[in-house]
């Protein structure tokens, strides 16, 4: 998973592929690695027992590539995942690990049903953890990453480290710290770095074994969200209505306002709902245009990009959170009949934000808020609703723009 709430690193005019080119041989890096492991804590005889004899995971690039919450559509990312097996098995999953379920979420402060919607989304409530099609052995599937060089070259390798160390410090050797090819362990998927800072006995047996112990992914998994800033009791946010020639510049998340300040300018609840603490600090967040739903977001909404940082992400943990307690369907359609620009093309929109000035971030075609924003500057500069909402005809008038430059 892709874990921490830094929204941008910079490198004004680079491109950013998935992977960086390797500079040296696998076999050469798990030789001159291990300098750097036993720096951060790792012994040599750990190192040896589990590094050495490492074959690179010849599956890990294409999964990088392929990560859905940046190349699919937010409406089928949501239903894909929020299903009526997903809520039928999340109710029965419910019922059977209620007293579990409501025990840590009283002791952490974290509600029940977000632990819940995170378990379902990330393993369908355990039931992929033994299929070795998803999960298998980290250690090699974190040094390809770290080998391979990826964007998140830091964070692979703080993971890779981290994972030495659990197998260092037990109960599970190398063989046995399973997880996902990007290294996340467990019922509810966290990965390495944040099971050595976060990682908590839930069920009071000495040792923290997220992949055998429920209580202690649970328990784990609510430590690590109260610590990135989760309020208890305060929702993750609330489905709106916003009038026509709203200022979309205003749905920025760089700035948190009372409720009270966009209801002022005639943002409503959806169905009538009425908002129950309009000092509550949210901000607008329409992430499919003024077409689309729309939404005002608590912090707790940025907290779970904290857990992984992909709104879609976020987004269907949200919404699975919600229906498992009960609530319905957005009010508001999706605009399904939009043409999306492909990978090439998101590369061409952010660098042709960056020749118009409007953007400083990486140009690797992953659009988030950061690329939105810049887009919506654009639009707004040419009199258009700035709602931020990146299509085809996005890249077709931006490449036109900054061919007249």
């Amino acid at each position: 998973m892709q874990r921490h709430l830094a929204f941008v690193v910079a490198f004004l005019g680079l491109t950013s592929p998935a992977f960086a080119q390797p500079v040296e041989s696998f076999e050469s890096f798990i030789k001159n690695f291990e300098a750097t492991a036993v720096a951060a804590g790792v012994t040599h005889e750990t190192y040896a027992k589990a590094m050495y004899g490492l074959t690179a995971d010849a599956n890990v690039p294409a999964l990088v590539t392929a990560q859905p919450e940046f190349t699919t559509p937010l409406w089928d990312y949501i239903e894909k995942r929020v299903t009526a097996w997903r809520l039928d098995k999340g109710k029965e999953a419910i019922a059977q690990n209620q007293a579990l379920l409501t025990a840590t979420g009283e002791k952490y402060g974290v509600d029940p049903y977000l632990l819940a919607s995170i378990w379902g989304i990330e393993t369908n409530y355990g039931r992929v953890l033994a299929d070795p099609q998803y999960i298998r052995p980290i250690i090699p599937s974190l040094a390809t990453l770290v080998h391979q060089r990826r964007v998140r070259l830091e964070g692979d390798t703080a993971d890779l480290i981290a994972a030495l160390l659990l197998v260092q410090r037990g109960p599970l050797d190398a063989t046995q710290l399973v997880g996902s090819w990007a290294g996340a362990i467990g019922h509810l998927q966290v990965n390495p770095t944040n099971v050595i800072k976060y990682g908590t006995d839930g069920d009071g047996d000495g040792a923290v074994d997220l992949q055998n112990s429920l209580a202690d992914a649970l328990a784990t998994s609510a430590v690590y969200i109260i610590g990135l800033g989760y309020k208890p009791g305060l929702d993750w946010g609330y489905e709106v209505d916003v009038p026509a020639g709203f200022d979309y510049l205003l749905a920025t998340r760089d700035q948190l306002r009372p409720i009270s300040f966009f209801t002022e300018l005639g943002v409503k609840r959806v169905a009538g709902a009425a908002f129950s603490d309009p000092s509550i600090p949210v901000f607008l967040y329409a992430p499919t245009g003024a077409k689309g739903p729309k939404f005002l977001m608590t912090n707790n909404y940025l907290i779970l990009k904290g857990y992984n940082f992909s709104d879609s992400y976020a987004m269907a943990i949200s919404h699975l959170e919600d229906r498992l307690q009960g609530r319905g369907e957005y009010v508001t359609a999706w605009p399904r009949d939009t043409q999306f620009p492909n990978l090439e093309q998101r590369r061409g929109i952010q660098e042709a934000l960056i020749k118009l000035g409007l953007y400083e971030g990486l140009v690797d075609g992953r659009i988030g808020p950061v690329s939105q924003a810049a887009y919506a500057k654009f639009q707004a500069s040419k009199g258009e609703v700035a709602d931020g909402f990146i299509t085809l005809h996005s890249y077709e008038e931006l490449v036109a723009a900054a061919a007249g430059q």
